[in-house]
């Protein structure tokens, strides 16, 4: 035992004089490993009693802790001074230009509802959002859709249990909105805009996704008429699409609004003359819109003799695939750098 006290002792000794990672490997092997001196002493346990291999295995057990131990502490030490003298051996010239790195950009979708923010906010707009998990109540009832209304199935829907589910339009934050200013002050005239995605179970295809983009929009005032609707959109299509696009409106049916138009632009490929983009027609559908139906403003707490208001609905990859040419809406979640690229000058 004796013997083994001083093997450990001149371990930690070597241990501590080792310059560098090598030598200090060097002793850990000479004193740990199966050719170390304490393995061959530990041999000698076989001949000893029983009293005597306890104690000979803890005295052992003890030493080998003990230069373990040393060796990781001066392994930090060791590590320390070689990284210390790594830092002071570097020149680092910071006047050197630094690589270029990639940078991203906004998405396509990002810019476009950017875009109709800023338009609309200029214009007097607020931003509204809502929840994406929404109550069958907001999605539907509110929205003037109660249980068995046939115009549910419009809107096939992602259900998570009877009464709650993913929305299918923006159009129950124009509930929440009006519900709110009800709770806080009565009704007040209220111009808001609610961008948000949206779900539906749908086949995905080139003009067709599960997951879209929408930006709602919403005014509710006194004496409110479809002439503030038109002036609205004409504006929002000439800012978006240029000077020269016209729109019109087709008589259309959405349990929310009465009376409920579908809004067409010109089409900016033809000028309104006929093409294969607008099948000959000289327009393309956009948007849905309409005056708020009466009875959604009396369950919003809105008194339809006195309030009118007008709500239209965006699709943001409708208006991207109109704006930059996209002919397939899945360009925009492939995530594609050849397609995104393009809307940030990386090549």
């Amino acid at each position: 035992m004796d013997e083994l006290k001083r093997i450990g002792e001149e371990a930690l000794k070597k241990i501590q004089e080792a310059a560098d990672l090598k030598e200090l490997n060097d002793a850990r092997v000479a004193y740990l490993g199966k050719k170390s001196p304490i393995q061959a002493a530990m041999k000698q346990m076989r001949d000893m009693s029983k009293e005597e291999r306890a104690n000979f295995g803890k005295i052992s057990n003890e030493v080998k802790q003990s230069i373990a131990k040393k060796v990781e502490a001066k392994k930090a030490e060791l590590e320390a001074l070689a990284l210390e003298a790594k830092i002071q051996s570097e020149d680092i010239d910071i006047s050197l230009p630094s690589r270029r790195l990639p940078a991203g950009s906004l998405h396509p979708i990002t810019i476009v509802k950017n875009d109709l923010e800023n338009l609309f906010l200029g214009m007097g707009y607020e931003v509204a959002e809502g929840p994406e998990v929404e109550t069958d109540h907001y999605n539907f009832e509110l929205m003037n859709l109660p249980k068995g209304h046939p115009a549910r199935d419009m809107q096939d829907t992602f259900y998570i249990d009877e009464n709650t589910l993913m929305r299918t339009h923006t159009s129950p934050v124009q509930a929440h909105v009006m519900l709110d200013k009800i709770a806080n002050g009565g009704a007040q005239p209220i111009k808001v805009i609610c961008p948000g995605k949206t779900y539906r179970r749908d086949d995905d295809d080139a003009t067709h996704s599960h997951q879209f983009a929408q930006c709602e929009g919403l005014v509710v005032d006194k004496n409110i008429t479809m002439a503030d609707l038109k002036g609205t959109l004409e504006l929002f299509v000439k800012k978006m699409f240029g000077e020269k696009r016209e729109i019109r409106l087709r008589p259309s049916y959405f349990p929310f609004t009465e009376p409920s138009v579908e809004v067409d632009i010109s089409c900016g490929n033809c000028g309104g003359k006929g093409c294969s983009m607008c099948k000959g027609t000289g327009w393309i559908e956009i948007l849905g819109a309409g005056m708020v139906n009466p009875h959604v403003l009396e369950m919003c707490g809105y008194d339809p003799k006195e309030w009118q208001g007008f709500a239209f609905g965006i699709g943001l990859e409708r208006v991207a695939m109109l704006k930059y040419d996209i002919d397939n809406i899945r360009d925009f979640y492939n995530d594609d750098l050849r397609f995104l690229n393009q809307f940030s000058g990386e090549e």
